[in-house]
């Protein structure tokens, strides 16, 4: 085993997959099932991250294997979503074995002493950071496997892939792979989304629409205790077009009459004229901790009676769920 591979001793790298075109707000709840594990987490978005588990080994009192079960179960049971976990003494081997699960979802961890024999029978283009071109290069030169490439010279791979693209190569066909996992949290957003049977025209059954994504986002953004500064409305039309626009709130908010105020002016501002919707996305942008938000006086009893039942509309929804309490269809205004 190469000194770069020995000097972590322990396979303390855990790279997650997640299914193709997961939801945003999905992945940022497997998010957090990561940062229940440990406290460094480097989102990889849109559907993979890093997790470096080192403290979390000793913390835990089990060996990575057993937190990466952990996690598929704690994601299957609370999320409905499978992972493919692959844990190593290093990033590449990591992402390398967690490409090596077959979906839906999985565990597989290498100890620093199984790496060498473990990479070499894989096809080249199976290491990590190994491209569709590069490894056509290194297959037109006879390298098919791993193996092949940790034993050509170092100074040959770069003459066929480059200088930088080659060194790289030809270490982490070697388990050779000195990255830390850089804690990166996903940019501070959360979006809803609905998409329409059939083609929807502006009109009550769009404002229907946006209102109950309203609520949706105002509902996630209080229970992650977080407000919005700002609100991005999409809109997908037919024949593939979109339209977007972002706006500013006053004040940070997560209140439901706050967003809805944001939302109906972004949509007029749409000026549809009857454009055929399939599709309707609202995300609250630039988030920040609900404390973060400083409580304005208000002399507004109708408003201050609104966030009075907001609150009791809450805690019905987290005692029956979600759907216990949907929008009043009286509340829309049609234009």
């Amino acid at each position: 085993m190469e000194a770069g591979t020995e000097a972590r001793q322990v396979a303390s790298v855990m790279y997650v997959r997640c299914p193709d075109r997961l939801p945003e707000d999905v992945y940022r709840q497997v998010l957090e099932q990561l940062a229940e594990l440990s406290p460094v987490v480097q989102a990889l978005p849109p559907s993979a991250a890093l997790v470096e588990l080192k403290g979390s080994l000793r913390y835990h009192g089990v060996d990575a294997r057993r937190l990466g079960e952990v996690l598929r179960v704690r994601t299957i049971s609370r999320l409905g979503v499978d992972v493919r976990v692959g844990i190593g003494p290093s990033i590449t081997v990591a992402a390398t074995a967690s490409g090596q699960i077959t979906e839906p979802g999985g565990v597989l961890a290498l100890d620093p002493g199984q790496v060498t024999d473990w990479l070499g029978p894989l096809p080249v283009e199976a290491l990590h950071g190994i491209g569709p071109r590069q490894a056509q290069v290194l297959r037109d030169f006879g390298v098919h496997c791993v193996g092949l490439l940790a034993a050509v010279p170092p100074a040959t791979v770069q003459r066929l892939l480059g200088g930088r693209a080659g060194r790289q190569a030809a270490d982490r066909a070697r388990g050779i792979d000195p990255r830390p996992v850089a804690p990166r949290a996903l940019p501070a957003s959360a979006s809803v989304s609905r998409t329409f049977p059939r083609h929807a025209l502006d009109g009550a059954a769009v404002r229907a629409a946006l209102l109950d994504l309203v609520v949706t986002l105002a509902l996630q953004l209080r229970g992650r205790g977080q407000a919005a500064r700002g609100l991005t409305l999409t809109l997908r039309f037919a024949g593939g077009t979109t339209w977007e626009k972002t706006r500013r709130l006053p004040e940070a908010s997560a209140h439901d009459d706050d967003l809805r105020t944001l939302a109906y002016r972004l949509i007029d501002a749409a000026g549809l004229q009857r454009g055929r919707l399939t599709g309707i996305t609202l995300k609250g942008e630039d988030l920040i901790a609900a404390g973060q938000v400083a409580e304005q006086i208000s002399f507004d009893q109708a408003r201050e009676a609104r966030l009075v039942a907001e609150e009791v509309s809450d805690r019905i929804r987290a005692k029956f769920g979600p759907g216990a309490i949907r929008p009043a269809t009286t509340l829309l205004r049609v234009s």
